[in-house]
């Protein structure tokens, strides 16, 4: 959540000397968005931030898209997804287009390497696990549920406490932040918005380091992967502040705008980037009308795909939908429950469903590995 933030030290105005106990310059980075008109952040590292040992190029680090075929609704089983490595080398692109990229990562050890996105906002969303996302901002500790927010251009790693972790990645060339009608004019979550700022979570416990040696930080921008290795600890900021640093939302926190009669989609809406939303379905009561339909009525996608990621509990609108698993409702295309699943759902009061939803605006495209978790049988659900 873009608010001021400062932790560690930093010199009472910006851009003026600022000195070490030997009387040497820390050095100043301003790290920003947009050119210098967006949020940005100014940092005071112990070493010059363009310094760099060694740099050789890893390979490209495009999703290699196929062709998507006849148009339909289709299911991918991501339960039994490869279990990789760490978070990053195991993440796995299944869905995307130009505005996102959508995947999941089932990871087994921590990284042993830093990574920077240059060229997307990075979200994590935890759906099994814990550790610590550590950047040049300080650390954040995460659980499941969390979203973990990443700004272009942080240099992170992620370290786990648990033996294995499963994510649902957003990766994304423009901001992620709360939509524009939660907020007032200076920025503030405001009282119909479905949570507030006690519910972010922003970077604590700042450790500088100072070591030397060699230390490899992955960058991937312009669709390729670089490789970077370092004579020094990326983290060696002392102090920072200002409006652009990771930051964590929980999916617990999301309080549920409910009605007498079936709410529409947007009010489930968590952030907004171009050209997509991200919603969060979360246990609720539901509608209170005499005559109501718990479950969605059947609406078509005229100019917008609908992913939605499962993630616990029985989602009163769907068969044949496990743990783990993901829709994609494409552009041009009706959906709604399967047959039996609107009759099924009158008289029922609340919901335990968890699952997150991202609406895009332009076609998506689906990826090699996405057909080989495809479910084949989704579109003869409705018969």
């Amino acid at each position: 959540m873009p608010s001021y933030h400062a932790l560690g030290q930093i010199p009472h105005k910006r851009h003026t000397q600022f000195r070490k106990a030997d009387g040497t310059l820390y050095r100043e980075e301003l790290m920003g968005l947009d050119g210098f008109s967006s949020i940005q952040s100014i940092l005071y590292h112990h070493f010059l931030p363009p310094r760099v040992k060694k740099v050789e190029e890893i390979g490209p680090a495009k999703p290699d898209y196929v062709d998507f075929g006849a148009i339909r609704h289709r299911a991918f089983c991501t339960d039994q997804a490869p279990l990789g490595a760490d978070s990053v080398s195991a993440r796995i692109p299944l869905l995307g287009n130009n505005d996102v990229i959508l995947g999941v990562s089932r990871a087994s050890q921590s990284m042993d390497f830093f990574y920077r996105n240059a060229q997307a906002y990075e979200t994590w969303y935890v759906h099994e696990g814990q550790g610590t996302l550590e950047s040049q901002f300080g650390s954040l500790a995460f659980r499941a549920g969390d979203y973990l927010v990443i700004p272009f251009g942080v240099t992170w790693q992620i370290t786990l406490t648990t033996s294995e972790a499963r994510f649902f990645t957003i990766e994304a060339p423009s901001q992620i932040e709360p939509p524009k009608r939660y907020r007032n004019e200076y920025g503030q979550l405001l009282e119909h918005a479905p949570y507030c700022e006690r519910d972010i979570r922003l970077p604590e416990n700042l450790e500088t380091h100072t070591e030397n040696g060699e230390f490899e930080v992955r960058v991937k921008v312009r669709d390729t992967l670089s490789r970077h290795i370092l004579d020094h600890h990326p983290f060696d900021v002392v102090g920072w502040d200002g409006f652009l640093y990771p930051w964590i939302f929980n999916i617990e926190d999301f309080e549920p705008i409910t009605g007498r009669i079936h709410q529409p989609p947007p009010v489930h809406q968590t952030f907004e980037a171009h050209n997509f939303v991200v919603c969060s379905f979360v246990p609720r009561l539901f509608d209170y009308h005499p005559a109501a339909i718990p479950a969605p009525y059947n609406h078509s996608n005229v100019n917008s795909d609908e992913v939605i990621y499962y993630a616990e509990g029985n989602f009163m609108s769907r068969k044949g939908i496990e743990r783990g698993d993901i829709t994609l409702h494409p552009y041009g295309l009706p959906h709604g429950p399967q047959p039996g699943m609107t009759e099924a759902s009158i008289g029922k009061k609340e919901t335990s469903e968890l699952a997150v939803m991202v609406d895009t605006f332009h076609p998506l495209n689906l990826t090699r590995q996405a057909l080989e978790m495809e479910k084949p049988a989704y579109m003869d659900s409705w018969q």
